[in-house]
């Protein structure tokens, strides 16, 4: 299979955006929120001191408060992660919706190692994925007063969060998309993000999480490692570069332009619950992770990429054997770009993601009546 010729301009950005800082703040966009939780107490019985969530809203909450969408994000990603899903005509339609994008714990923008003063840096204490959820419950119900969503939306990590909280508060929302998601992290997958910590920790310039300036050596090959190789596909490099080592210069220019944007110790907390998630481990499921995918009630729809390299796509399509009446689809079938294919960068997967989310929506709304 061939990449469409739809896709080849914007290929040089494909395979980046999931797991990089998204676009930064600019004056016409929603302002940052955020919302003191206090002490954020985790599974593991520790606490986050002082925490804070960081989110946005687009669009206006109805008075019956019943038009109301969650999104999560994907690793380092923040809440800008799926813009190209938002606004009029678009998906998450802000004339119909009202979508809160929310920021994951240690993405920087929520309390984080890179900001918390109470925890910095590696004395921050683990957490998990349904941490990262019992922190968007709280703002949600605390803060903005919702008790019930039309769906949650995420991808990467987000699906994976898309998919506890299916688990985890199965009457709380109508509908789940959850795209290039994981429910258990496969040993591939661990390894992957095994690799891109060392790469930062090896290096001796991030002198066990205290460095000055960041670990300039280890965040190239951590870049090289995850973007470059597992959240692309060896058929997008073929489009992209006639000459194979035309690929190098352009290596080492994606990479310098992150070097300002990026923390290590963020990475290095996010993954360790990226590898270690498993819906199974919710409390009652006794590790039985296709009997917690059959407590979702809501409907549910499911993008997987093809030959994805980050979250292997045979995780998702066993997953969902257990979901009752799941939607299973890939993602502009007929190309092969991988974990990118959530990206938002190549515009036949970001039409695809559009189109298809939307005719969900729909179908969940009764064309928009139950939102009234």
């Amino acid at each position: 299979m061939k990449l469409a010729a739809t896709i080849l301009v914007p290929i040089l950005a494909a395979g980046l955006a999931l797991s990089m800082p998204a676009a930064a703040h600019s004056p016409q966009q929603a302002p940052h929120q955020s919302f003191s939780e206090g002490d954020l107490k985790l599974e593991s019985g520790e606490v986050i001191k002082d925490f804070s969530i960081s989110y946005v809203t687009h669009g206006k909450l109805n008075e019956k408060k019943s038009n109301a969408i969650l999104m999560v994000t994907a690793i380092s990603g923040n809440h800008h992660r799926i813009d190209f899903m938002i606004g009029p005509g678009k998906a998450l339609d802000t004339d119909k919706y009202f979508i809160v994008c929310t920021d994951a714990i240690a993405n920087g923008l929520t309390t984080s190692p890179s900001n918390s003063k109470a925890q910095p840096r590696m004395q921050f204490p683990k957490f998990t994925i349904r941490d990262m959820v019992a922190s968007h419950y709280r703002l949600m119900k605390e803060k903005l007063g919702i008790d019930h969503v039309v769906a949650v939306i995420g991808p990467s990590m987000g699906g994976m969060q898309v998919l506890q909280w299916g688990i985890s508060h199965p009457d709380y929302m109508d509908a789940l998309v959850a795209m290039v998601p994981l429910a258990k992290t496969p040993a591939w997958t661990v390894a992957v993000l095994e690799a891109s910590r060392k790469a930062i920790m090896l290096d001796p310039a991030w002198k066990d999480g205290n460095y000055d300036t960041p670990p300039e050596k280890g965040i190239r090959l951590w870049r090289d490692i995850l973007n470059f190789l597992s959240a692309r596909t060896p058929d997008m490099y073929m489009t992209q570069f006639k000459n194979g080592m035309d690929v190098l210069p352009w290596m080492e220019s994606q990479e310098t332009a992150l070097m300002k944007a990026f923390d290590a110790n963020d990475w290095i907390y996010q993954t360790r619950a990226y590898e270690r998630h498993d819906v199974g481990t919710t409390p009652g499921f006794n590790g039985d992770t296709a009997k917690a995918l059959g407590s979702i009630k809501a409907k549910t729809l499911v993008l997987t990429g093809t030959k994805d390299l980050l979250n292997p796509e045979f995780e998702p399509l066993e997953a969902g054997k257990s979901i009752t009446g799941v939607k299973m689809m890939t993602i502009s079938p007929g190309t092969v770009t991988g974990h990118a294919a959530a990206g938002g960068a190549i515009p036949a997967d970001v039409e695809f993601i559009n189109r298809e989310t939307a005719t969900f929506l729909d179908i969940v709304t009764d064309g928009g009546r139950k939102l009234n």
